[in-house]
């Protein structure tokens, strides 16, 4: 007979965060990202403590290093659209119009997605 112990989960760093499924998924990937996770691959952020679908448009996410929301011709951040009602994610870059680095732009829109589906749950 084997056991498995789960991994204690503290979300009172979160414990002003009024939206407590919120607060408990960044417990849950702060914890996970300790242990491994991609932290390109949430679907929160912890440094602006909501879904990452709510901030990725900051400025903090683009990475030009990685091409997250950096077009690499234009030397310029890339925008992101999200419609929260149809589920729609676009990336594009606002002088050429064309989605960058299309590894990265699944990311983006995989990580929105199930942040999407995750904070409408």
């Amino acid at each position: 007979m084997s056991t498995t112990t789960q991994p204690v989960i503290d979300d009172r760093r979160y414990a002003d965060v009024r939206d407590r499924r919120l607060a408990a998924a960044l417990a849950v990937e702060d914890a996970a990202e300790a242990d491994g996770l991609d932290p390109l691959e949430r679907m929160t952020c912890g440094l602006h403590r909501k879904w990452v679908h709510r901030c990725v448009h900051s400025p903090l996410h683009v990475i030009p290093v990685t091409g997250h929301r950096w077009c690499r011709d234009c030397s310029t951040a890339a925008d992101v659209m999200i419609d929260e009602l149809t589920g729609e994610i676009r990336v594009a870059c606002p002088r050429c119009r064309r989605t960058p680095n299309p590894r990265a732009t699944k990311q983006i829109v995989r990580t929105c997605r199930a942040s999407l589906s995750a904070a409408s749950a």
